[in-house]
């Protein structure tokens, strides 16, 4: 069975080329998956049935394994057989017709207007980092744009006069998303006060660090991390619940889902529609606090 193993680590290494972290996360999973056919004395892999890995999967549960850790189990298990079966190594897959263990939806964590607007006035904008900072935060929130999106910025992108920028998204997909007055006159200041004292060379960057040089991610990272500690906020504060709180504070406002996820690059509406739950939370609150018979 090990020989199995190691040839579909093989295929895995040399023709997907698949990183060390994967591959030792594969390798993992299956080993213990072998461990259990060995204990239950299946000696051979085309033994295991569709009955076998049902047993692996509540085992795994039994030991109270994570939902989350199950179904990524499965989805090794899944790779496994499949890969067997198109190299003519086995002629069934035990695993063709088993589902997913269902996770729990977790809502995604934001900020209110308050926390938003203590953030957005931490910047000291005497300094040009502090420009850039506002600059970056006011975007950030105008627009629900992702980190990595956000620091690939180029000056060409940023069309500020016009009032939008273009960014690519997964898969090099281009979108269009609007932006506000304010940070229209945000990124206005970093152009005219800050950006050319801090590059050092020409750069088509259009967010840089204090070298000169495009902002990383860990970089935009460390400085939300300093400016949520500054204004005392007790949530923890990343680029992405800023996402979640540009697209949440739009719903709760009146915008259309559909415009939601043309914004934020979604291709699929269900990723967004789970902002409205967080919208219906907010309306039950509200109801709850203000009806008189609630």
């Amino acid at each position: 069975m090990k020989k199995f193993l190691d040839e579909f680590l093989y295929h895995l290494t040399v023709e997907r080329g698949l990183t060390e972290n994967t591959l030792a996360s594969y390798r993992s999973d299956l080993t213990a998956y072998l461990a259990f056919l060995q204990k239950r004395k299946v000696k051979f892999l085309e033994q295991a049935d569709r009955n076998t890995v049902m047993a692996y999967i509540y085992t795994l549960q039994l030991n109270g394994r994570s939902p989350a850790t199950v179904s990524r189990h499965l989805a090794s298990l899944r790779s496994f057989y499949k890969f067997l079966v198109r190299e003519g190594m086995m002629v069934q897959d035990p695993t063709a017709d088993l589902e997913s263990p269902k996770q729990p939806q977790k809502l995604p964590r934001v900020l209110t207007y308050e926390e938003v607007e203590q953030l957005l006035r931490q910047p000291e904008t005497g300094e040009p980092t502090g420009l850039r900072d506002k600059a970056m935060f006011e975007l950030l929130y105008a627009t629900g744009i992702r980190v990595s999106e956000l620091v690939s910025l180029n000056l060409d992108q940023v069309h500020i006069d016009n009032g939008f920028i273009r960014c690519f998204g997964k898969g090099e997909k281009e979108r269009i998303i609007p932006f506000g007055d304010i940070a229209a006159r945000c990124l206005r200041e970093y152009l005219a006060r800050g950006r050319h004292k801090l590059i050092r060379e020409n750069t088509p960057s259009f967010f840089v660090n204090q070298h000169g040089r495009r902002l990383t991610r860990q970089g935009l990272w460390k400085i939300i991390k300093k400016h949520a500690r500054q204004a005392g906020l007790k949530k923890e504060v990343t680029p992405h619940i800023i996402r979640h709180s540009f697209a949440t504070h739009l719903l709760e406002n009146g915008a259309d889902i559909r415009s939601v996820q043309a914004m934020l690059g979604h291709a699929d509406i269900s990723t967004t529609q789970i902002y409205t739950h967080l919208t219906r939370n907010k309306l039950k609150e509200i109801y709850d606090r203000t009806h008189p018979r609630a």
